[in-house]
């Protein structure tokens, strides 16, 4: 055999190896719902109004994480925290944007960005990087003109811009400046997964990163209208007076979930989470790929109303709160290399230990972080070393929250709020529902777990509320 054509042989051997491992890079969809709370969903809680067969599957052939936690108990501080393994405090997004502000109350909020810095590296940079093509479809909510997905890594950027609820509603026309509008009664949650199947079957033959980011079930509470009359009479048949609420400070907590319209949201979110892995399957894909299912921050059922969309079951308060009802999310991971898929992991997590997961999931070389990588738990079954989690919202909320800070360590919470200086604790092993304050019976955990938040407070570069100078009280 010549020279020359053992070079011929080496060179097409070289090119074979090339694409097979460009082929064997593993696929991933991120999928992202807004305001889904951890009892909206059926594996989770058994007890819920709401149906989620498809996911509940997905569950089976994943690892479904019971203690999930967003990285805030709003939306846009946690989107930035996935997007860059940070905790929101290092990038400077604390509140959703452009946030409230209000100034007649007793603090004023920190004043914190309104999007996420350039100079962050996110995980659709570093995909991108490794030769991953990157699409975004859905909900941004990190910035506006010059900030949208596609000057953050994203190749591709179907419906995300700069608000934080679909500016048309849910129906076309969207009135969204990132995604045309469709024929008469189509559903938002609808188009976005037909553009995610597009996108999906277009680069079957490319590694790809998916970052499906649903609009829904963020307000406004609109209902699929496929869905909507089966909930209407299951609504019926619960034959209820009067939904019960409990007093949360100044706000009121639901306590029951009964909303046939979001329920009909969650059925439609369900059933195209459904669409995306029977997608996966007949493209010969699902071998290869990771989905990651989760929540931006807990279930909106604490107001200043009563009858907020949804309850968060046993856990106290939701979005906007930092108690477990605003920050305990769904979360369910599924892959190639699950071991033991259907079973649960009970060791806290948070939306910072994505980027380190999935970059070392495509076997890129990670960044330092403020995440943890879970793919040993993933693919080892392995226990996760976890120390402590911290939320910082040093904001006023809609909700009726008003601006603190919380900290767990263990099983072992600590709440502080800023505007009276009160401190709480709890034991989340006897008393998940955070109903009985023990900071008086051991001041000696209380004093621990301060000085840890403080210090992270401090490692972090948390802003503030300030005392307001124009701040007049009421008689």
């Amino acid at each position: 055999m010549s020279g020359r054509i053992i070079l011929i042989l080496l060179v097409a051997l070289f090119i074979t190896s090339s694409c097979k491992t460009d082929i064997e890079q593993p696929n991933i969809v991120f999928i992202l719902v807004d305001d889904l709370g951890w009892a909206d969903v059926q594996c989770n809680y058994p007890e819920t109004f709401y149906e989620t067969p498809h996911i509940d599957q997905l569950a089976k052939s994943g690892v479904r994480f019971t203690q999930a936690y967003s990285a805030n108990p709003v939306c846009s501080p946690t989107r930035a925290a996935i997007m860059t393994g940070k905790h929101p405090n290092r990038v400077d997004i604390t509140d959703w944007i452009p946030g409230a502000d209000p100034k007649m109350r007793p603090l004023l909020g920190p004043q914190d960005r309104n999007e996420l810095a350039l100079e962050e590296i996110t995980i659709a940079e570093k995909l991108n990087e490794a030769g991953y093509q990157t699409c975004f479809i859905g909900k941004w909510h990190l910035g506006d003109e010059g900030f949208f997905p596609e000057d953050q890594g994203f190749d591709i950027n179907i419906g995300g811009h700069e608000k934080g609820s679909p500016p048309g509603g849910y129906y076309s026309p969207y009135n969204n400046p990132k995604l045309t509008d469709g024929p008469e009664g189509e559903y938002l949650t609808d188009r976005l997964t037909d553009e995610s199947i597009r996108f999906i079957t277009k680069n079957k033959d490319n590694p790809f990163f998916l970052y499906l980011a649903y609009y829904t079930v963020h307000t406004p509470i609109q209902a699929s209208n496929k869905h909507i009359e089966k909930y209407r009479k299951k609504r019926e048949s619960l034959n209820i007076e009067q939904v019960p609420h409990k007093k949360e400070g100044e706000g009121f907590t639901k306590l029951l979930q009964e909303n046939a319209d979001f329920a009909s949201m969650v059925a439609a979110m369900d059933e195209n989470v459904g669409r995306i892995v029977e997608t996966l399957k007949q493209q010969g894909l699902d071998k290869n790929t990771w989905v990651i299912f989760t929540s931006d921050n807990g279930g909106l059922s604490t107001l200043y109303r009563e009858n907020a969309p949804t309850s968060n079951g046993p856990l106290r308060a939701g979005k906007g709160w930092c108690y477990e009802g605003g920050i305990r999310v769904p979360l369910i991971i599924a892959g190639p290399e699950v071991t033991n898929p259907g079973r649960t992991e009970n060791t806290p997590v948070v939306s910072m230990d994505f980027f380190p997961t999935l970059l070392n999931l495509a076997e890129i070389e990670p960044l330092p972080t403020d995440g943890v990588d879970l793919s040993p738990v993933l693919t080892q079954n392995t226990a996760l070393t976890r120390n402590e989690l911290f939320w910082h919202y040093p904001h006023y909320h809609g909700s009726a929250w008003k601006p603190g800070s919380a900290i767990r360590k263990d099983t072992w919470k600590l709440i502080v709020h800023y505007e009276d200086n009160k401190i709480e604790l709890f034991n989340l092993d006897s008393d998940p529902g955070e109903t009985t304050d023990i900071s008086t019976t051991h001041p000696e955990k209380v004093a621990e777990l301060k000085k840890l938040l403080d210090k992270k407070l401090a490692e972090t570069n948390a802003k503030f509320p300030e005392p307001n100078p124009d701040y007049a009280p009421r008689d």
